[in-house]
């Protein structure tokens, strides 16, 4: 059995929970206090997300003109729903207004996936450089150890060899004459 949609209080507006995202993430959060007609939440649920630190320094830059359109886009729902006469107008206006509010609310979901994207990719790059500096850490120090080996080699077991052989030429000459 499937989750309950969300109707607001005129039940013009029916959501499917799943449509939402995962619970308790940015997208929900947002999406849920829009739904709901809870607009200044919903801009403070965007604004308190921009403004919490974050683990990548980039994310910030990357998303505040997201959180800016998704700002501007919330005022707008909230707009279109509030209009003062909106029931004097025509029907043929009435729906028109309705389908930019869901035309808004459309792009909103957009904007807050693009947000989640943009900080999944974050994550991945983040891995991919962890994994570069462990994958240049460990060839550095194979490349430090075959140096050493080498100079160990040619100053200890390369004079000895040396000797060695030396010394097998020595006895093959000697046994020859």
């Amino acid at each position: 059995m499937g989750l309950p949609a969300l109707k607001t209080k005129n039940s013009e507006f029916n959501v499917d929970r799943k449509e939402l995202g995962p619970a308790d993430t940015l997208r929900y959060n947002v999406a849920t206090f829009v739904v709901e007609e809870k607009y200044d939440r919903a801009i403070e649920e965007l604004r308190g997300f921009l403004d919490a630190k974050s683990e990548f320094p980039q994310f910030k830059d990357r998303v505040e003109r997201y959180v800016d359109h998704c700002v501007d886009l919330i005022n707008a729902i909230k707009a279109k729903r509030k209009f003062p006469g909106a029931s004097s107008l025509t029907m043929a206006k009435q729906q028109e207004l309705k389908e930019r509010f869901h035309q808004h609310f459309e792009e909103l979901q957009q904007v807050l996936k693009n947000i989640e994207r943009i900080h999944g990719q974050l994550k991945l790059d983040d891995i991919r450089s962890t994994v570069w500096v462990v994958r240049t850490l460990m060839t550095s120090v194979i490349v430090v150890f075959a140096i050493a080996f080498t100079l160990e080699a040619k100053r200890g077991l390369g004079a000895t060899i040396i000797y060695q052989i030396d010394d097998f030429f020595l006895f093959l000459v000697n046994k020859l004459f």
